[in-house]
């Protein structure tokens, strides 16, 4: 079910909506849309112990450098790739503001911070990453799926220590070459260097997502209740 409501970016509702115990605020990858990771919604409910709200954004469509200015949905814009990415911080900082307004909403429907959950793909999780790691309270957690830190914060001055305690799922695959598993390692560093404690789960497959993976998922998803 998609829905556009103001001052939120349409989106794709899935899942318990009318008294969850847990929201999930879902962000696709690159060229994809809300519409990409709502086919595992039952799959996941078939081992979740309790009622889950998904909320699946569509990011805005917006040139890429990196795909030769074609516009496309995309959370930010990516300049070049290697060690490390280059991308607009303008763009990231409009992004983490939109997932902020869902946050916001739910918060406003009755659900406290600690019962929200961001979960990313790719761009989607380089997103979850620099939201979740800099909101004003602790969330119920951060899963980061084939993603990586896009902005760390060296010092840590953006990061509120009371987030520190979140629990942070990382999932990626052996044979990525879209996001070379070499980036998970990086962020897990700079997330320990920095003093949160991390899951890391990999997975012999490209850039994607596996059956064991969602697995995982649901699992980590019930240790939260």
């Amino acid at each position: 079910m998609t829905e556009n409501t103001p001052s939120l970016l349409p989106h794709v509702l899935a899942g318990n909506t009318g008294k969850p115990q847990l929201t999930i605020i879902w962000m696709h990858g690159l060229g994809a849309d809300g519409h990409d990771f709502a086919p595992i919604v039952p799959q996941l409910e078939r081992q979740l112990n309790a009622p889950v709200k998904f909320i699946f954004p569509h990011a805005p469509v917006r040139p890429v450098t990196l795909n030769g200015g074609m516009p496309m949905p995309a959370w930010y814009d990516i300049k070049s790739i290697g060690s490390a990415r280059d991308v607009s911080l303008d763009d990231m900082e409009e992004s983490r503001n939109q997932i902020e307004a869902f946050i916001a909403a739910e918060r406003s429907a009755g659900m406290r911070a600690d019962q929200i959950l961001l979960v990313g793909f790719s761009q989607g999780g380089a997103v979850a990453y620099h939201t979740g790691l800099r909101h004003s309270a602790p969330l119920a957690g951060i899963i980061a799926l084939s993603g990586y830190i896009p902005v760390p914060c060296d010092d840590g001055s953006e990061y509120p220590e009371a987030n520190k305690s979140m629990p942070i799922l990382v999932g990626h695959g052996t044979r990525d070459q879209v996001v070379p598993p070499d980036l998970a390692r990086q962020a897990m560093e700079h997330l320990e260097q920095q003093g949160f404690s991390c899951s890391y789960k990999q997975y012999g497959m490209e850039h994607s997502v596996c059956a064991e993976e969602i697995d995982d998922i649901a699992a980590f998803i019930n240790e939260l209740f």
